[in-house]
């Protein structure tokens, strides 16, 4: 049964002694493609985006890519991906074509520096470059972020968090990064997300979240909105800065197509 139709059986529990249920979920991660960003890196990524242009522009000219030379034809064989260093996502259809309909808050944010800004829209923007801090003293333990789903948005079955401030290696190392997410559903709590102190994408894979029954979308939007939170409970220690940071909490799912 999907995530609302249980969500009395958690309610249930939220007020019965820790005895009368179980234990909360604990969730480790899969690991996916490692988040490797370096000033080099962009200029060497947007210089190679110049090549794809050029041979792009040149094909045009031609109309046949049988008239390029073979080392053009194997460059442009490489060159569909993103037009930006630190996009999140590939050009193409993803989750996000249909879902994504939500708003952000959280418990505290880091006031900005000179040049950056910590805001809680970062944690969902899509971009490496930016990251959630949170804005208390200590590590932040207990500070959460928050994300509020109206009825009709397309079901989460899984969670890609890439923690820690991955802009550069030296941002990932001096900040503190999560060891452990408390996740609430609708303030419920639903699992232990135990991530690793590693630069890749971490993927939880999670029970459908959302409303099951879309045939009728007029009842559909009928529903309460819902929420789903990220409360930090434990952390790897930054080597200069005890701030915590997140540079990405997005989803992928179903009932998009």
């Amino acid at each position: 049964m999907t995530y609302f139709n249980r969500l009395s059986v958690f309610l249930f529990c939220g007020i019965m002694s820790s005895s009368s249920c179980q234990d909360l979920l604990q969730l480790k991660p899969q690991l996916g493609k490692l988040i490797d960003l370096s000033i080099e890196g962009e200029k060497s990524f947007y210089e190679s985006l110049k090549i794809c242009d050029s041979i792009f522009e040149k094909l045009e000219t031609l109309g046949d890519i049988s008239k390029l030379t073979e080392n053009e034809q194997n460059i442009l064989e490489n060159c569909e991906g993103p037009m930006n260093y630190y996009d999140v996502l590939s050009p193409g259809c993803s989750w996000y074509c249909g879902g994504g309909l939500d708003t952000l808050s959280a418990s505290s944010v880091l006031k900005p520096g000179k040049q950056t800004r910590y805001d809680v829209q970062n944690i969902h923007d899509l971009d490496y470059s930016t990251a959630w801090v949170e804005g208390v003293p200590g590590n932040g333990i207990g500070e959460y972020v928050c994300y509020h789903f109206p009825p009709q948005n397309p079901r989460i079955n899984k969670l890609i968090i890439v923690n820690g401030y991955v802009k550069t290696d030296k941002t990932w190392r001096e900040n503190s990064r999560v060891k452990s997410l408390k996740m609430y559903i609708n303030d419920v709590p639903y699992a232990l997300l135990q991530l690793e102190d590693v630069k890749n994408e971490q993927i939880f894979q999670v029970e459908p979240i959302g409303y099951s029954e879309r045939k009728d979308y007029d009842l559909l939007i009928k529903n309460p909105w819902y929420t789903i939170k990220f409360e930090i409970i434990e952390v790897y220690q930054g080597s200069k800065f005890k701030d915590t940071a997140i540079t990405e909490i997005y989803f992928d799912g179903i009932d998009v197509h």
